[in-house]
């Protein structure tokens, strides 16, 4: 048995292993796509044997495998998973979830490659990014930990250029039908074309779509032309980029503006207001969540439902009735909080922007360096609780209502008394 044969016969008997990988992946990445509105279709698949086979052999001419795991190394994509992106301006979006999501066991590759021109070709061939990944332990549950190791490729680029990549591949690279004609290899090249002005037409119906959404009276339709309208915004007015990792979950946003009846544009301009460009540490999405709340402290409730309904059937929901207490109390105690540092604004005269968050007002009031950092802390975990959806002890959260109670009284009192006592 040479090595290709006893490579195929140990990848025959983990071909489930592979698959398991690939379907993890692609969960994990569809989920995060889907939830911040980027239209696009995952797929995932591990390499069928036989056409493994097939490129072992072809690739053996040129590799001169010398073993079964000089085999194993070159072949890359055992278990992989494709985003077929409706619109290829979101490219950067996913390409920052990805980042986000995995760990990247080598570089990411573009295409086409500027050094591996194809000689008589009017267009570029097929344009896409590769990503080789593994899991992250944050995301995979305790039954799935050996899955953390396997090595997953990620294949993105449009809905078109996905589909004349499959016809190009099996007929010119796999050459299953023997060499192509020159006829053959230039209607390919034409397809090729077809498929970069379908690319263009993409980009500009998303751009009509977004300006659609923007004109007065037009609605939110779902959570994807509100993820665009976003975006829109955040270009125009934020100085740093904003990716897919920026957007958070735009779905539950969606339906809290939904609940309140606010999916009018216009609605949601003077929310818009309060956004910064600090992406990465708070997500749009979240970003406007926290203005809506700090508006009306009895949306959170409302909220609260959405994020159960979201989360049904994804997450353990370890909850005795005494958690769900101890947490409500944390809440109705943090809203206390948030009205007493808005009051502590206005009686001050110092100027907040509309629905100014916590944060916000932390930077503008002089409160004693203790205060203010306890109260960050306590942000932190609110932030947790109602974005994240972390588990806090009944103890913990019993703990942070007793601070948060004594630092309400302390600013209630004109900040007599020992900050200090709130170390106990």
């Amino acid at each position: 048995m040479n090595y290709i044969e006893q490579f195929i016969d140990r990848y025959t008997k983990e071909y489930d292993f592979y698959s398991k990988a690939a379907v993890l992946v692609a969960q994990i990445l569809e989920s995060d796509l889907r939830s911040s509105g980027i239209r696009c279709i995952v797929s995932h698949r591990a390499k069928d044997v036989e056409r493994l086979k097939d490129k072992c052999i072809q690739r053996d001419a040129e590799k001169k495998y010398e073993s079964v795991d000089h085999i194993f190394e070159d072949i890359v994509d055992l278990a992989g998973v494709r985003v077929a992106l409706y619109f290829p301006k979101e490219q950067e979006q996913v390409d920052k979830a990805i980042v986000r999501l995995f760990d990247q066991w080598d570089t990411k590759r573009n295409f086409p490659s500027a050094d591996k021109a194809t000689p008589n070709r009017r267009f570029s061939g097929y344009s896409a990014v590769h990503y080789r990944v593994q899991p992250k332990e944050k995301f995979i549950g305790d039954a799935d930990k050996r899955y953390l190791k396997a090595r997953v490729e990620i294949q993105v680029a449009s809905v078109l250029m996905h589909a004349w990549s499959e016809v190009q591949h099996d007929l010119a690279y796999k050459q299953m039908a023997g060499d192509l004609s020159g006829e053959e290899h230039a209607i390919l090249d034409q397809l090729n074309g077809l498929v970069i002005a379908g690319e263009i037409s993409l980009r500009l119906l998303q751009e009509a779509g977004e300006a659609r959404v923007a004109r007065n009276g037009a609605k939110f339709l779902n959570h994807y032309e509100l993820a665009a309208h976003l975006l829109r915004h955040a270009r125009e007015s934020l100085t740093e980029p904003v990716g897919d990792s920026g957007l958070g979950k735009v779905d539950d946003l969606f339906a809290l503006l939904r609940r309140l009846n606010k999916t009018n544009p216009e609605e949601l301009e003077k929310y818009l207001e309060s956004l910064h460009g600090a992406v990465e540490e708070r997500p749009l999405a979240e970003q406007v969540v926290d203005a809506l709340l700090a508006e009306d402290p009895s949306r959170y409730a409302i909220y609260e439902d959405i994020r159960n309904a979201s989360q049904s059937g994804k997450v353990e929901i370890s909850g005795p009735e005494r958690e769900a207490s101890a947490m409500m109390q944390f809440m109705r105690n943090w809203v206390d909080l948030e009205g007493t540092l808005k009051d502590l604004a206005k009686r001050a005269g110092v100027s907040q922007r509309p629905n100014a968050p916590v944060n916000h007002l932390l930077r503008i009031l002089e409160l004693p360096l203790g205060i203010a950092e306890e109260i960050d802390l306590l942000r932190s975990m609110r932030n947790d609780v109602v974005h994240s959806r972390r588990d806090f002890s009944v103890a913990a959260l019993d703990d942070a209502v007793k601070r948060i109670q004594q630092i309400v009284a302390f600013l209630k009192d004109g900040g007599h008394g020992s900050p200090l006592a709130l170390e106990g």
